[in-house]
């Protein structure tokens, strides 16, 4: 962006791992000014929530906000249930079936807070590090939900509606295998050792190494050749 140019606004969903910081450093060399959306929802590893300050701050983000919900309340996952975080499970066996780790309606909650957000600060653009290559299983990170969901925005609101243009969800990650995430990442000098993908750290914010997020992760550093700068118990 040239200094006689507005940045235009975009909305960050910002956990604080390692595939939203890398989203956020792609957003920012395009020229967006970011409005940061975090979520204390009741989740288990809120060490992520340390880590999206950490990461908002490098990113220099017009502001930061976290919203309070509890989806606790709700259960079903092991994220926000007293159900133990599966550990160790092979890449076959994350391929099969959804993961008792996938929170119900998750994303579909993120992006509606989002959008409200969006349609306040006038922003065109919401960016969310989703991944359909590794992602779990989660429904909820497939290209045909974030089509879906986007046509809903421009339906439901004033700021879709209006004729100035659509509302976009943006995506970067999608079809990028987790050693393409890093590599990007790092090409854009983002520091992963300010985020953290562990489902159950513990209360030092170091990761457990065993479930899937870490599992993923660490292939991810391996596969691209880069050391791997998380704080694990147990490795």
């Amino acid at each position: 962006m040239t200094n006689d140019t507005v940045s235009p606004p975009a909305i960050l969903l910002l956990s604080g791992g390692l595939d939203s910081a890398t989203v956020g450093a792609m957003a920012r060399a395009d020229g967006f000014a970011l409005h940061a959306l975090s979520f204390d929802y009741g989740q288990r590893h809120k060490a992520e929530l340390q880590a999206a300050d950490r990461v908002a701050k490098s990113l220099d983000v017009v502001e930061h906000k976290v919203a309070h919900i509890d989806l606790a309340l709700f259960g079903g996952s092991a994220l926000t249930a007293d159900i133990d975080v599966p550990k160790g499970r092979s890449t076959k066996e994350m391929d099969t079936g959804i993961p008792i780790t996938y929170v119900p309606a998750r994303n579909t909650i993120f992006l509606s807070y989002a959008l409200a957000f969006a349609e306040v600060r006038k922003a065109r653009h919401i960016f969310i590090g989703v991944n359909a290559v590794d992602f779990s299983g989660y429904p909820d990170c497939r290209p045909d939900y974030i089509k879906a969901f986007q046509e809903m925005a421009n339906l439901a609101t004033s700021l879709g509606r209006s004729g100035e243009g659509r509302i976009e969800i943006r995506t970067p990650l999608l079809h990028m295998s987790k050693a393409e995430i890093v590599l990007a990442g790092t090409r854009l000098d983002v520091d992963y050792a300010q985020t953290t993908s562990c489902y159950d750290p513990d209360d030092q914010g170091r990761a457990c190494g065993g479930c899937d997020a870490c599992l993923l992760r660490r292939e991810g550093f391996k596969a691209a050749g880069i050391s791997d700068p998380t704080r694990y118990r147990d490795i």
